[in-house]
């Protein structure tokens, strides 16, 4: 199937292929003509599996006729994290290239000067955090009465990052009439039910079991005292034919510790937490995909949007608290039909029942 048989117009198919696509993944073939026709989703996809083109595509087409008024967004994503809305933020701009669609991005840590200013113009696209949302609503820079769609995106993070009450908010002072395109990581029972506070009549889509792991990924576990392990880390590092690795941390002050021990055993790494400034962040980040440094340091909350292409290693350098963690953390890698490899190392104390 090629994704002009899923109704976008020849543009969109135009833009698409430009970038090297060629044909649809599962979550997109099943969502875009559900999008085209207006229908609601309540959708849930494993990582990698392209979900995030799923929805921004349809909305371009969707968008392409109408004008957007100032302060008066035509659409909007809601996304957990700074790096998760910047990633759909890209998708907008990669595949909009014969489209002249206006977008805002709402995110903390960056200019609210520079953000009220675009929206000033009028929007087609808004992607925000809910804070940093509902701060400028609050001070009367946006007015959500004229969003025809809403896409709320990462859900389960959402809940667990308490976002919640933010989201039914800001649903609310939306209208009633209106699109609304839900996706998790899982669809258990707590999130089918929160799904339903914001859709209608939705069309439920899965691609892939809940808490399942991609088959492109070889994963391994190694059984430690927890004062080796970083030796036992370093080791699997020199091995290992690691082009460009992910390693978790369970804590921000465990990230620091980590990566002053490679830096002295001479590794190269940087940072990502939520803690630091969004021009750090995006600066670690882009050093990282340039290849200029092969090792990242992560926290689970700032690596929830990464999208790094060809990643050939994960490490869980703490074992991830919960099994869904460990899905999206293994997720990283093995991505696009590649291969990838995934390394969790576990003291005695940990608990490592998924």
């Amino acid at each position: 199937m090629k994704f002009s048989d899923l109704g976008l117009s020849d543009e969109l198919s135009r833009a698409v292929a430009d970038l090297g696509y060629t044909s649809p993944t599962p979550i997109q073939e099943k969502s875009i003509p559900v999008v085209l026709m207006g229908r609601d989703i309540l959708g849930s996809a494993q990582t990698g599996t392209g979900k995030t083109a799923s929805f921004t595509l349809p909305m371009i087409d969707i968008l392409a006729s109408g004008r957007a008024k100032a302060r008066l967004p035509r659409s909007l994503i809601l996304a957990p994290t700074r790096e998760l809305a910047a990633q759909v933020a890209e998708s907008f701009e990669k595949f909009s290239s014969y489209h002249k669609l206006s977008m805002a991005l709402l995110i903390g840590g960056v200019s609210f000067t520079d953000q009220n200013t675009a929206l000033s113009k009028g929007v087609d696209v808004l992607i925000a955090t809910p804070g940093r949302l509902l701060d400028h609503f609050e001070r009367g820079k946006v007015l959500l009465n004229d969003v025809k769609i809403l896409v709320i995106d990462e859900a389960d993070r959402m809940l667990d990052m308490g976002f919640i009450p933010d989201v039914e908010r800001i649903a609310g002072l939306l209208p009633r009439m209106r699109q609304t395109l839900f996706f998790s990581a899982t669809l258990s029972d707590d999130i089918q039910k929160l799904g339903a506070k914001f859709v209608m009549n939705p069309k439920i889509i899965e691609v892939a079991p809940p808490a399942s792991t991609a088959d492109t990924v070889a994963q391994h576990l190694i059984w430690t005292d927890v004062k080796k392990k970083r030796q036992v880390l370093r080791d699997i590092l020199r091995h290992e034919s690691v082009k460009n690795a992910v390693i978790f941390c369970n804590r921000k002050r465990d990230i620091a510790e980590l990566i002053k021990s490679l830096t002295r055993h001479g590794f190269s790494a940087v940072a990502l937490h939520g803690d630091m400034t969004q021009s750090a962040r995006l600066e670690a980040l882009q050093r990282f995909k340039d290849g200029d440094v092969p090792l990242m340091i992560a926290s689970d909350v700032a690596a929830r949007g990464l999208d790094i292409a060809g990643l050939s290693h994960v490490f869980n350098f703490d074992v991830p608290s919960h099994a869904e963690d460990y899905v999206h953390r293994i997720g990283r890698t093995g991505r696009a039909g590649n291969s990838g490899r995934a390394f969790t190392i576990a003291a005695s104390k940990d608990d490592v029942k998924y």
